[in-house]
């Protein structure tokens, strides 16, 4: 990730090595106002606490704190952190027609193997920022298989996660949301060369990936909010320290009290 203050790379050699434009870069690091980054720090507390509350209650909450704030700029700053409230919403607009529109595959099918995998992304909050993150996760040991961080929202960050997924293994199934990166002709031309059947959330249904979405509150309260990271840096390596221990060390009460990679590994002996 981009460091601005190394005292020997250049940012422009440090956008090179991460594939990363300087225009984009720029881009992000502008990014928003310091009032913004504290609603939207607040926001994410909050949505992680009650995923059910939609705009509008969001707004009354945030008055209720003392911040003047209307429908609008709460609706603009949840949409830029990728958040969706977990109840069903109206169809209100039509689905972008060059990106295809997969069934969701999974409703009362039986998890007995290693056969079904989900990816999602979410933002990770930094002391001054936000930081997009992408994680694949094994639906029946819940192992985290990989994850990747990115400051933009690109695809490439989703497709780096994949390959390291799909490096060991391959599923029947992976299951995704709707969020533009999953539905890039890029990532799902990967999926389908790899032989991999692809199932997408309802609309409106976030709860159609729950284990991914319970993971995202494990890791925000128990990693992210506790350690209020400052750079990208750090929030990589606060992640690589975390899944360790929540893969190997921690055992987990749905599975018997195994870890998840001794569930996971030992389902293929």
């Amino acid at each position: 990730m981009i460091e601005p203050a190394h005292p020997r790379i250049s940012i422009a050699r440090q956008c090179e090595l991460v594939g990363l434009s300087r225009s984009s870069f720029y881009d992000v690091a502008q990014g928003e106002s310091a009032e913004n980054l504290r609603l939207m720090r607040l926001l994410d507390e909050q949505y992680t606490r009650t995923p059910f509350y939609g705009v509008h209650r969001m707004t009354v909450w945030l008055r209720q704190q003392g911040y003047t704030v209307n429908p609008k700029r709460v609706a603009r700053l949840l949409h830029t952190m990728g958040v969706e409230t977990l109840y069903p919403k109206p169809r209100l607009s039509q689905p972008d027609p060059e990106r295809r529109v997969y069934p969701y595959l999974l409703r009362g099918v039986p998890i007995t193997r290693n056969q079904v995998w989900s990816i999602d992304s979410t933002y990770i909050r930094l002391h001054a920022g936000f930081v997009s993150w992408v994680a694949v996760m094994d639906w029946f040991s819940r192992d985290v298989l990989s994850w990747a961080v990115s400051m933009t929202m690109d695809v490439g960050f989703c497709l780096e996660a994949l390959e390291q997924a799909l490096g060991m293994a391959t599923p029947d199934i992976l299951n995704r949301d709707r969020g533009s990166q999953l539905t890039s002709a890029d990532f799902t031309g990967r999926l389908e060369t790899a032989g991999v059947k692809i199932s997408m959330d309802g609309r409106g249904r976030a709860l159609d990936n729950v284990f991914v979405e319970r993971l995202w509150r494990t890791v925000k309260y128990e990693e992210v909010y506790s350690k209020d990271d400052g750079t990208p840096r750090e929030a990589m390596q606060g992640l690589e320290e975390f899944f360790q221990l929540y893969n190997r060390q921690r055992p987990h009460q749905a599975l018997g009290y195994q870890t998840p990679a001794t569930v996971y590994f030992g389902s293929y002996v």
